[in-house]
C-alpha cells in the first residue's frame, strides 16, 4: 500500500487506470508514491516472502520520472496523457534503452539496447511509467517459466505451481498487483496462456496490428504484443494506445487494411452479450475423466449459464479435424531459427549471435526443449518443402474455422485457453508434456491468424485460475472486446490471490 499525503491512503491492490487517475486529481496519492508503492510490494512479495520470482530488473529511473508527472500536474492541472503516471511491467524480450533486455537468456544479463521498442515510445508518450521488466523462458520458447536468466516464477495462486508462458512473469506480477498493468507477447498463447493461469485479461491481437519493432520474435508474421491487466477495460485502453502502422515493421502495415476504429473502448457495453450468438468448441475441451481437464470443464459451463443468463445465445460447434489442423499449421521448427538469427544478427552489441551458438554452448535452460526442436530446422523456411505445405494448411484451417463461425451466423467461438489447469511444477519436472503436446487451445487463434481475448472464467476447485478465450473474425477486435467486457461485468470473475 503507498501512503498518500496527509494520514490518507491509495490501495494499490486491484487499482485500475481509472481509479489511480481519480486518486491523483483529488490528491489522495501522487505518481511518485504510488511508484515508490509497487517498487516496496515487488520487494516484499516478489524478492522475498512468497518469492514469486516474476521481476528481472527494475528501472532506477522510475521515481525521478514519476516526480515530472507530479510536477506537470501540479503545474497545469492536467494528466499529459491516458496513461498519466501508470506503472507498467514489460515482458523481458521488449527492449528498453533505460534496463537490460535479457530475452530469458543468462547470455544478454548485461545486453543493453540503444532505443526503445515501438511499442515502449508510445507508452512513455502516454505518460505510462515503466517500472520494470518480467521474467520469460529463453527467448519465449515456453508455455512455462523456465529461464536460464531467473530461474523459476511461480503461480501466486499456488506457489507449487507455474503461472505459463512464455509471458511467466508479467502474468505472475500483474495477478499479484506488483504494477498496475504489463505487456507480453503472443506467438501461440504467449499472453494468453498466463492470463488463464493468473486470472487476468489477455490480448492477442489480428497479427499485424501493432508493431513488433524492438521486439523478439519465433514465428514472424504470427507474433503479436499485447497487454495483459485485471480489467477489460484497462486492456483495451493500452490496446488502442499501441496500435498502428510503423514502418519499421512490415507486417503492421495490416493495421493500414483493418478498418480500425479510432476507440476500441467505444465497444466496451455490459449488454454485449444481449443477442450475441457463440459457438462452443467442444472438441476443444478435454475429457471429464481427466482430473486435470473436469475441473476447467465445470468452469466452461457456468460460463455458457451465464452467456445465456445475459441474453446471449449458445451453440455446441466442432471445428472440424481440429487436431490435424493444429499440428498441420505449427511452424516452429520451420521457422523460429531463421527468426530468432535475424533478430540477433540486427544488434551488434548481442553476445550471441545465432540459436546455434546459443544451442551449442547451451546457454539457456534444459527444460526448454523447443530450442531442441528448432535449432533442427532449416537455416531459411523456403529450403524446407514443408514450409510452403504448413503455409497453405494455414489458409485451409482459417477456413474451415470462418466457414464454421458462417454457417452457424456467430458472432464469435469461445472456449478454454487451456484444456486443464495450471501444472504442478512436479508435473512439468517430470516432463508429463513437452511444450509441443501441451493441451492449449490457444493455437487455434494464433494459427488461423485471428484475433483473440482470454478473460478470467472462474477458479476451480482449489481456487486454480480458468480462462476463457473468445475468439472472432479478422480485425473483429471490437466485437471481441464488447463480447469479454459484457462477460466480464456479469461474472466478476476476477478474484486477487491470497498470497502467504
Amino acid at each position: 500500500m503507498a501512503k498518500a499525503r496527509g494520514a490518507l491512503a491509495f490501495n494499490i491492490e486491484e487499482a485500475t487506470i481509472s481509479s489511480i487517475h481519480r486518486a491523483f486529481r483529488a490528491g489522495k496519492v501522487t505518481a511518485r508514491e504510488l511508484t515508490d508503492g509497487y517498487l516496496k510490494r515487488i520487494k516484499l512479495i516478489d524478492q522475498r516472502g512468497p518469492n514469486l520470482n516474476a521481476i528481472v530488473n527494475v528501472n532506477k529511473h522510475a521515481l525521478a520520472q514519476a516526480g515530472v508527472l507530479d510536477r506537470h500536474l501540479a503545474k497545469t492541472g492536467k494528466l499529459v496523457g491516458p496513461l498519466h503516471g501508470i506503472p507498467m511491467l514489460l515482458k523481458d524480450n521488449i527492449e528498453t534503452c533505460e534496463m537490460p533486455t535479457t530475452f530469458g537468456s543468462a547470455a544478454f544479463a548485461a545486453y543493453q539496447p540503444t532505443q526503445d521498442a515501438t511499442v515502449v515510445c508510445k507508452l512513455r508518450a502516454a505518460g505510462a511509467i515503466i517500472l520494470g521488466k518480467t521474467t520469460l523462458p529463453d527467448f519465449a520458447t515456453s508455455w512455462w517459466a523456465y529461464s536460464s536468466m531467473s530461474g523459476e516464477t511461480r503461480n501466486p495462486y499456488d506457489l507449487k505451481r507455474d503461472p505459463g508462458g512464455s509471458s511467466a512473469g508479467t502474468g505472475a506480477a500483474i495477478a499479484a498487483n506488483l504494477g498496475a498493468i504489463g505487456l507480453g507477447t503472443d506467438c501461440g498463447g504467449s499472453i494468453r496462456v498466463p492470463a488463464s493461469c493468473n486470472n487476468l485479461v489477455g490480448i492477442r491481437s489480428t497479427p499485424g496490428m501493432i508493431s513488433r519493432n524492438g521486439s523478439s520474435t519465433l514465428v514472424f508474421f504470427q507474433d503479436t504484443v499485447g497487454p495483459m491487466a485485471r480489467t477489460v477495460r484497462d486492456a483495451v485502453t493500452v490496446f488502442e494506445l499501441i496500435t498502428g502502422y510503423d514502418p519499421a515493421d512490415s507486417l503492421s502495415v495490416h493495421y493500414e487494411v483493418a478498418g480500425a476504429p479510432r476507440r476500441f473502448s467505444d465497444a466496451l457495453d455490459r449488454n454485449g452479450l444481449k443477442q450475441a450468438r457463440l459457438g462452443l468448441v467442444t472438441n476443444a475441451l478435454g475429457s471429464d475423466s481427466d482430473p486435470f481437464a473436469a475441473p476447467v470443464n465445470h468452469v466452461i459451463r457456468e460460463a455458457v449459464m451465464a452467456i445465456e443468463a445475459a441474453g446471449g445465445t449458445v451453440a455446441e460447434v466442432q471445428i472440424p479435424n481440429l487436431a490435424h489442423h493444429v499440428s498441420a499449421t505449427s511452424m516452429y521448427v520451420n521457422c523460429s531459427k531463421r527468426d530468432i538469427n535475424a533478430f540477433l544478427a540486427a544488434r551488434p552489441a548481442a553476445p550471441l549471435r545465432t540459436l546455434n551458438q546459443i544451442f551449442e554452448t547451451r546457454r539457456y535452460h534444459p527444460m526448454l526443449d523447443l530450442i531442441d526442436a528448432c535449432v533442427l530446422g532449416p537455416e531459411l523456411p523456403e529450403y524446407d518443402p514443408q514450409y510452403f505445405r504448413r503455409l497453405a494448411a494455414r489458409e485451409e484451417f482459417q477456413r474451415a474455422v470462418l466457414n464454421l463461425m458462417a454457417e452457424h451466423r456467430l458472432d464469435g467461438l469461445f472456449f478454454p485457453d487451456v484444456q486443464v489447469v495450471p501444472p504442478t511444477r512436479e508435473q512439468l519436472n517430470t516432463r508429463v508434456w513437452t511444450t509441443l503436446t501441451f493441451p492449449t487451445n490457444t493455437l487455434i487463434a494464433s494459427q488461423t491468424w485471428l484475433p483473440a481475448i482470454s478473460v478470467p472464467g472462474g477458479l476451480a476447485a482449489g481456487g486454480l485460475p480458468v480462462g476463457v478465450e473468445f475468439m472472432a473474425r479478422p480485425y473483429a477486435e471490437a466485437t471481441l472486446f464488447r463480447l469479454a467486457y459484457a462477460f466480464e461485468q456479469i461474472t466478476a470473475a476476477r478474484q486477487a490471490p491470497v498470497i502467504g
